[in-house]
Formats: C-alpha cells, sequence, structure tokens
C-alpha cells in the first residue's frame, strides 16, 4: 500500500467521532466500525448482515422511512436527514445522517455509504469501515457535506477532497502545498491558534474547536473542526487529519431555538403558576368552606330527630367525600416537594402518596447527576404524573417500577408496569378516553424530547420518555 493510501487509511481509521459504514443495495449492512458501535451499542459480529432499519425507530419503520431514504439516494446522489435513532439498548439519540450511493465504473449500484453524527453529544463518530483501499478512497470522496484532509507534520495540506472544495472554495491544484493557517481569521493568525491546536493535537490525539473559518472569497463560515493527529504503527506522527464541518446555519437555528427555550420555559411556569393558584384557591377557600359546611351539618344531625337527623348524615358524608376529592385534586395540581427539594425526592414522595391505598407496590431508582432546570423538572414530573394515573386507572397492576437516570444531557424516564398491557396500537388508543398519552407526548416532545409506549397484551406496559436537561443558553435543547 503506497504512503498515500496508507495515510487516508489511517485517517479514515483514527477519527473516532464519525460513525461510517457501507450497505448493500438492499440495506443490510456489509461493514462495521468502532464509531459505529460507539454510537450504536452492537459489535460487528451483533450487526453485520442486519438490514439498517434496525437504528429507526418504529414509527418510522412503520412509515417506510429506511427504504425511502436508500431509494431518494440512489434518484438524487444522497440524502440528508436529522432525526430519531435507536442504539441496541433502546434509547434514542438525535442523528445527522448522510446516505450516499457507490456506483461502479459501469454505472450498476454497489451498495451505499452511511455518515452518522451522533448530535445529541455534539461529538461525531469516528471514520473506520473496514472495507478495501479501493471503498475507503470511494467513500471520502464522495461525501460533499464534510471536508476531509490530509496535513504533513508542519500543517501544508496534502489532500483535498470534493467537500473541501465545496465549503471553502478552493480547488485541490489551488490548496495543496499551502498552509492550513490559511482558512482562520487573521486576529487566530497573529495569536498563533492554528500552529496552537496542532501541538494540543499532538499531545492529547485530538482536538476540537467551533469558530469562524475563512473561504478563498473572503467570507466567514461557523465550522466545527476536528483534528486528530495520526501515527504509523511505530508511534511516529505522520501528520494530520482534519475533518470540518459548515454549521453557519445550525448555528443560526441553534440561537433561534434557544429563544424558542427561553419561550418554553416561560410558558411551564405560567401554567404552574395558574396551577398553583387553583390550587391555594381550592385549598383556602372551597374545602375551608365545604369543612364548615359539615360541621353545620353534623351540628344540625345532633339536634335533629332520628328520622331527619339520617338525611343530614348523608349530606355530611357527601361533603366528606367531595372535599376528599378536592383535597386530592390540590395534591395533583401542585404535590408537595417541587419546589424546594428536588426532583427526586419529589417523584419519590409523589409515589409515596399517589401510591397508597391503591393495592400497588412500587420500586423508585434514580441516577441524576444534577438537578435539571425549573422547566425540565417540572415537564419530567408531569408526564410521569400523568402516567402513573394511567397505571392506576387502566393497568390493573400489582406493581409498577419507576426509573430516572441522566443520558445524553437529559433525563431518561422509564414507568414499567404488570399489569393487562396493550390491546391495541397506542395509535388507536389516544382517543377520548386516553387523552392522557397524547398529552405525555406532546410535553415531552414540546420540550425537545421524545415518548414511547410498548406493552403486549397481558405482559404489562412500559411507558419511556426523555426530556433534554440543559440550561438554555449553554448549548439548548439539542
Amino acid at each position: 500500500m503506497a504512503d498515500a493510501d496508507r495515510d487516508l487509511h489511517l485517517l479514515v481509521q483514527s477519527v473516532v467521532d464519525y460513525s461510517i459504514f457501507m450497505l448493500d443495495p438492499d440495506g443490510h449492512i456489509v461493514s462495521w466500525n468502532e464509531g459505529a458501535q460507539r454510537i450504536n451499542g452492537y459489535t460487528a459480529k451483533e450487526i453485520i448482515g442486519s438490514h439498517f432499519s434496525v437504528f429507526f425507530p418504529p414509527e418510522d419503520v412503520a412509515s417506510g422511512k429506511p427504504e425511502w431514504e436508500l431509494m431518494t439516494a440512489t434518484t438524487e446522489g444522497r440524502v440528508e436527514d436529522e432525526g430519531w435513532r435507536v442504539r441496541k439498548d433502546g434509547t434514542r439519540y438525535w442523528a445527522n445522517v448522510i446516505i450516499t450511493p457507490f456506483f461502479d465504473e459501469t454505472g450498476q449500484l454497489r451498495g451505499f455509504g452511511k455518515v452518522t453524527r451522533d448530535r445529541t453529544q455534539h461529538r461525531m463518530a469516528e471514520h473506520a469501515l473496514r472495507e478495501s483501499e479501493e471503498r475507503f478512497r470511494l467513500l471520502v470522496q464522495s461525501v460533499v457535506d464534510y471536508a476531509i484532509f490530509m496535513l504533513d507534520t508542519e500543517g501544508h495540506i496534502v489532500s483535498w477532497n470534493a467537500g473541501a472544495q465545496r465549503i471553502k472554495g478552493y480547488r485541490a491544484d489551488e490548496i495543496v502545498g499551502s498552509h492550513f493557517s490559511v482558512f482562520y481569521p487573521p486576529e487566530d493568525v497573529a495569536s498563533g491558534k492554528p500552529d496552537r491546536e496542532l501541538e494540543i493535537a499532538v499531545v492529547e490525539g485530538r482536538l476540537e474547536d467551533e469558530g469562524w473559518r475563512v473561504r478563498k472569497d473572503g467570507t466567514r463560515f461557523w465550522a466545527n473542526v476536528i483534528i486528530t493527529a495520526l501515527f504509523d504503527e511505530t508511534g511516529r506522527l505522520r501528520g494530520f487529519g482534519k475533518v470540518t464541518r459548515d454549521l453557519t446555519e445550525r448555528r443560526m437555528a441553534e440561537r433561534t431555538l434557544d429563544e424558542r427555550g427561553r419561550l418554553l420555559a416561560h410558558l411551564v411556569q405560567a401554567q404552574e403558576m395558574e396551577r398553583r393558584r387553583i390550587a391555594w384557591d381550592v385549598h383556602d377557600d372551597t374545602i375551608q368552606s365545604m369543612v364548615a359546611v359539615g360541621m353545620r351539618l353534623q351540628l344540625l344531625a345532633s339536634r335533629l330527630p332520628p328520622e331527619h337527623a339520617a338525611t343530614v348524615e348523608r349530606l355530611d358524608e357527601a361533603v366528606s367525600s367531595a372535599v376528599q376529592r378536592l383535597r386530592g385534586l390540590t395534591f395533583r395540581l401542585r404535590p408537595p416537594g417541587l419546589d424546594g427539594d428536588g426532583l427526586a425526592q419529589a417523584v419519590d414522595g409523589y409515589l409515596a402518596q399517589a401510591i397508597s391505598g391503591t393495592g400497588l407496590t412500587y420500586t423508585f431508582t434514580h441516577d441524576l447527576r444534577r438537578e435539571p432546570p425549573p422547566e425540565s423538572a417540572i415537564t419530567i414530573f408531569r408526564i410521569l404524573q400523568e402516567a402513573l394515573t394511567n397505571v392506576r386507572k387502566h393497568a390493573m397492576a400489582t406493581s409498577v417500577s419507576v426509573s430516572m437516570n441522566a443520558v445524553d444531557h437529559g433525563v431518561l424516564v422509564r414507568v414499567v408496569d404488570d399489569g393487562v398491557g396493550l390491546a391495541q396500537p397506542v395509535e388507536r388508543l389516544a382517543g377520548r378516553d386516553h387523552f392522557g398519552l397524547l398529552e405525555m407526548r406532546e410535553r415531552a416532545e414540546t420540550a425537545g424530547g421524545w415518548w414511547s409506549v410498548s406493552g403486549r397484551q397481558g405482559e404489562g406496559t412500559t411507558v419511556m420518555f426523555w426530556v433534554p436537561a440543559l440550561m438554555y443558553g449553554e448549548g439548548g435543547v439539542s
């Protein structure tokens, strides 16, 4: 293998932030890399030969989305998509996916190259297709949405791909041999940033940066850049691999999303304030008035003849029952603990009171690295509250388990019961009698997350949802 080919192979194998693998013409997986295993959770032995639709949520598989993507890629030359994908353990992540068809010299479709980036954690997956030299070269040269090129040990450009030409504006014959600092704004060059980034990449193995870069025509674009130091088998530095993505539009969209997040936070807070006001009004006014009525009825019953006292006592029982229902309403509107004790303690306290007297047993586990922002905590609590209400009303279960875990800069919640399960698909259940299912999904998706429910008849039900827990302004809902 020539040095350039070995360097190209080393480049793709060394980038750990992209999932890059091959599909045959029917969409079955024929190669697998470490980045794909890191993002999706499968080993090569487990996944090679499977259809790539295994990574799509059930609703996308049902709608035929995987097949549509392959057809669109074949017709239009490529397809780019962003949406939820599913790992081996069932959790979801937000992915940016590009599928490119590969044709041989006769025009026959040979298969597809698939490049996936995990945008949930804002990290890219490793380039490492375990294919032949020809397929590695074909993959790198065919991807037009990433600038992928090599630098020598001093930072001079030694290779160039179509994506680099599209993003930066230079042809290969114009730029190969130049120092990569040509892409940096003058102020970054003056401060020594390009050389400093290479030094950090050598010491730490890789460097990731976001900032302004300069095109051939002098215009600037917001770039996500990963520089990976490339060492041969003897440990000698051979150069650097550089992967650049133009995120200018995404940066603008994220700023817009930050504003949307702030509006959502205000909406959630306003809703909770209204719930609190109603709860206070019911508790301090309505309930107190009805308690006074009950006391007067008891006094009246004690003064009436037995034949009339019985009627008054029944009225008193009706008033007492109404008071209990109103107290339950105020508890659901504003359970104690959500304001001061934190989400986990609030959920634990709610479970203790809400499950009491229902005949259900419950378990609760959690692993939250930090307290989520108030609007996220409220959203999580309300969805969980509705899920538990459904268990009490419809599941006919004897036990329920609740877990909350920090996953992908958010909180993943599972509510599992051992009840009757689902007799029909959830889409048919989300009607008037099961409005709560629709409400749970809308709450999660409005907050930038997702929600799902599963369970076979007679085998219990699992409600699972994820809500981002980033403070707006430190990345937004991603």
